[in-house]
């Protein structure tokens, strides 16, 4: 009988390539083509296998890509780890994301104060930290129990999209709040300053300043309106400098958001 106590303890290194993939086709494939001696030794050598790094092999929605903070939860975990994105997809599809207490309580609010419904967030398809769905669910909801002042404060995305796709976001959710009949984009404001994470306060003071008095160096008519004001300026989505658009919504006392 073998003695695990005296067998040497073989070292294991797992070794992350952040951004590194396999295709068998060559064409524009960087990896194929560049001169890696070790991995190419390694991969003839030792036994491999291949693994999904998207969609509901991570825990993502079908058709969403996977990324860097997905990858390491999953590989961390052992396991296929749902995301929140898919969580809140899945409740919106059995319709209990209606329904949800919380939710509930925040119209429930609204309704009787009188006051109005903020919804701010990142109004993009990206699906790292948000997904233009999960806006359209809100407003829906709201709708549906009778508010009439909805107001939707767009953060524009452009680093996990291209960076001037916006239009098409802010045109799908126009065109719901107006087959809803309630409902409108309030403001638009690139991540850069909505979503830092560098604690640059400036930038942020710069969203808060919009979200809670109205105040911004730019307004348009209409959201695609400011967009384009910005694309002229030389703005791409992300860094969309914060635009009223419309009559000023500022948030009040006893408002939700």
């Amino acid at each position: 009988m073998t003695d695990r106590s005296t067998q040497a303890i073989t070292p294991v290194l797992l070794l992350i390539l952040d951004g590194f993939g396999y295709r068998e086709d060559s064409d524009f494939n960087a990896v194929s083509h560049a001169r890696k001696p070790n991995w190419d030794r390694l991969w003839s050598e030792y036994p491999h296998t291949l693994i999904n790094t998207s969609e509901l092999h991570v825990g993502l929605p079908r058709g969403q890509m996977g990324n860097s903070e997905v990858g390491h939860l999953n590989i961390g975990a052992g396991r296929v780890v749902y995301q929140e994105l898919t969580k809140v997809d899945l409740a919106i599809e059995d319709s209990s994301f209606y329904t949800n207490p919380v939710f509930s309580e925040a119209v429930a609010t609204a309704q009787r104060n009188g006051s109005a419904f903020h919804i701010m967030g990142l109004l993009s398809p990206g699906g790292v930290h948000s997904h233009e769905t999960h806006i359209h669910a809100m407003v829906k909801m709201a709708a549906q129990a009778g508010l009439e002042k909805i107001y939707v404060h767009a953060f524009l995305d452009g680093r996990d999209t291209p960076p001037r796709s916006a239009a098409q976001s802010l045109q799908a959710l126009e065109a719901q709040c107006k087959q809803l009949g309630a409902g409108r984009i309030a403001s638009i404001v690139g991540r850069y300053f909505a979503m830092d994470r560098d604690n640059r306060w400036e930038r942020v003071q710069i969203a808060y300043d919009l979200l809670t008095s109205a105040t911004a160096p730019f307004s348009a008519a209409d959201a695609q309106a400011g967009l384009t004001a910005a694309y002229a300026r030389g703005e791409n989505d992300e860094f969309v400098q914060a635009t009223v658009i419309g009559a000023p919504i500022a948030m009040q006392d006893d408002d939700v958001a």
